[in-house]
């Protein structure tokens, strides 16, 4: 199932043209996965605390269009894992149906000694 988040586009999003900058794209698609992760039962602060740690192993992005000043974007997700220590976000961000960027994001699972450890089972709460 596909979690979906919206973002407002502000100033500080944005470059001199009022377009967004390339690499505030990745700034969207991290918190649309902190929000998925959220909503699985608990914050992420929590799952932090229970010494699971969800950090970047790959990610390959598309850009399609650009988002301005003012835009609402929405951030779409969807997650599956690859192995025990591996997960996989297909994600989008667009905007008034447009397609805007497409992203893959390899996640690893990590203890608080920079280990893998194995996913938790999401929405167990």
């Amino acid at each position: 199932m596909d979690h979906r988040v919206a973002y407002k586009v502000y100033y500080e999003d944005t470059d001199s043209l009022g377009v967004v900058y390339y690499a505030n794209y990745l700034k969207y698609l991290e918190r649309g996965r902190s929000e998925f992760v959220g909503a699985q039962g608990k914050p992420i602060e929590q799952w932090n605390r229970e010494g699971f740690y969800f950090v970047v192993y790959a990610l390959t992005m598309k850009f399609k269009k650009a988002a301005t000043l003012g835009d609402m974007v929405e951030v779409v997700s969807a997650f599956r894992l690859t192995s025990a220590y591996r997960a996989r976000f297909r994600q989008r961000i667009e905007c008034r149906g447009d397609l805007l960027v497409e992203a893959e994001v390899d996640i690893v699972c990590i203890n608080s000694q920079q280990q893998l450890r194995e996913f938790p089972a999401f929405g167990a709460g």
